[in-house]
């Protein structure tokens, strides 16, 4: 059987275009810095612990009893704070 001859590919050059666009990307793409983790879970921890210590203790506290009902908007401001900051993490 005879031989299928190969046929050599060119190299894909990109234009110029898409070589600048990509440029602007890469500092899109960048890992988050070393603190943004640790914030991120402080700040869902802490809004849980708010809203268990409303629940347990917030008759208790001063400022919890003035806040009232707003305590559940703390609570879960702060959590959504986290759950925002863990969707911007690389």
């Amino acid at each position: 059987m005879p031989k299928s001859k190969v046929r050599k590919k060119s190299v894909y050059t990109p234009p110029e275009d898409v070589v600048r666009s990509r440029g602007a990307q890469s500092k899109a793409l960048q890992p988050s810095p070393r603190w943004w983790a640790p914030v991120m879970v402080t700040l869902m921890l802490l809004g849980l612990l708010w809203i268990v210590v409303f629940y347990v203790a917030g008759e208790q506290i001063p400022v919890m009893q003035s806040l009232n009902s707003w305590n559940f908007a703390v609570g879960f401001g702060a959590m959504v704070a986290g759950l925002i900051m863990s969707m911007r993490w690389r």
